[in-house]
């Protein structure tokens, strides 16, 4: 069999589903905003599975502290990262729920400095994934 790591983008290989598939809105909002991430056929039920699974990760992960995932996709001084590093536990709260079609991470904190820090982040990732990211509105 073949031996070694597959080569190829190394964004792709942080996702576990089909980024093309897949739409990210990030909605903000004045205590943080809204990450959703909806599979574009939402009867692929596959990658409905792990477009959940990944954000539940990333919500694991964030709230220990740990933003490594963001920085490999992204890269380390992606906006907002280096400030939402500094947050103790806790700081931000963050509320994974299933949508139709994917989930959805809603980011709150009652920290100014932090909430803008997650808009910089927001924008950065709006930027990062082109045409498979929209900013949502807050309604």
């Amino acid at each position: 069999g073949a031996v070694g790591g597959s080569a190829g983008c190394p964004s792709e290989a942080q996702m576990p589903f089909i980024r093309a598939a897949t739409t990210h809105i990030f909605t903000k909002n004045a205590e943080g905003g809204m990450q959703q991430v909806v599979v574009k056929k939402s009867t692929d039920a596959d990658q409905v599975k792990l477009v959940r699974e990944h954000l539940q990760e990333i919500r694991k992960q964030f709230l220990s502290g740990d933003f490594s995932g963001s920085s490999r996709i992204h890269g380390d001084d992606m906006p907002g990262l280096a400030d939402l590093k500094t947050a103790r536990p806790g700081e931000i709260s963050i509320v994974y729920q299933d949508v139709e079609g994917g989930a959805e991470l809603i980011y709150k904190t009652s920290d100014a400095s932090l909430v803008t820090a997650l808009h910089k982040w927001f924008d950065a990732q709006l930027s990062d994934h082109g045409k498979d990211a929209m900013e949502g509105h807050s309604k």
